[in-house]
């Protein structure tokens, strides 16, 4: 197991006098779940952002597989093997479920038949055969949810960025959800890392945590000791006991 599989080093990211991030040294092991916790402006998003190279970092450095990426392109990021997805959902709701999936194949060069077959592997592993020619429009939450796991399996990513997850599911989609998520670290061998407020879906996903406070991380653990520790419980989840 590759212990810095990610690793960012004194990462800060400003824009103009806002430190959205400040010096965020962070190591995520190989073949495991890792949360991002922090309250709404802890520059969770932002990380995730500098890791899939949407935002230049100020300063500091980010390492993939010991490779310095820090001035990577977010697609050259992408062909290393970094797929992410997004809190808000953005298929192109005018395509079926199937040419949703298709789309980064073609544009990878592939041809149409064999995208196609090749999207259709995904779209099952997500669960979403019976929806397979449907408008990506029509979607639940939770639905939109898998079309975007399945699309970002058709990258072959090999560290996976999810952005608030559960963010919108109905709670009865939500263990079907996390069950896909599962599968992709045990059947697919991805390293995940993931953004959720949902603790309880978190102590049942992740194995390590790290909670980001103004840009900053606070408390660094497993996730169950990241969960229990007494500023997380402070400022995360307002815990009235904890701030006696």
């Amino acid at each position: 197991m590759h212990r810095n599989f990610l690793k960012t080093d004194q990462l800060t990211v400003a824009f103009g006098g806002i430190v959205a991030l400040s010096n965020v040294t962070l190591s995520i092991a190989e073949g495991r779940t890792t949360a991002i916790l922090g309250p709404n402006g802890a520059g969770k998003t932002t990380l995730f952002n500098a890791i899939a190279g949407a935002v230049r970092p100020t300063g500091g450095r980010v390492f993939f597989q010991g490779a310095d990426i820090t001035k990577a392109s977010p697609s050259r990021r992408c062909h290393s093997g970094i797929a992410r997805t997004f809190q808000i959902t953005q298929p192109f709701s005018g395509l079926s479920v199937r040419e949703n999936v298709m789309v980064p194949l073609a544009a990878g060069g592939m041809s149409m038949k064999q995208a196609r077959e090749e999207a259709s592997t995904y779209i099952d592993f997500v669960g979403l055969n019976a929806k397979a020619e449907d408008p990506a429009r029509v979607l639940s939450t939770g639905q939109r949810k898998r079309l975007e796991l399945a699309r970002a399996l058709s990258t072959h990513p090999k560290l996976l960025l999810l952005d608030e997850v559960t963010g919108g599911v109905d709670r009865p989609s939500i263990p079907e959800l996390l069950n896909v998520i599962r599968r992709l670290r045990e059947e697919r061998n991805i390293t995940i890392v993931v953004v959720e407020h949902n603790m309880e879906v978190l102590l049942g996903l992740a194995d390590d945590a790290f909670f980001l406070n103004r840009g900053e991380v606070i408390v660094e653990g497993s996730i169950a000791e990241v969960a229990d520790h007494e500023t997380v419980r402070r400022i995360y989840l307002g815990d009235a006991d904890a701030a006696a």
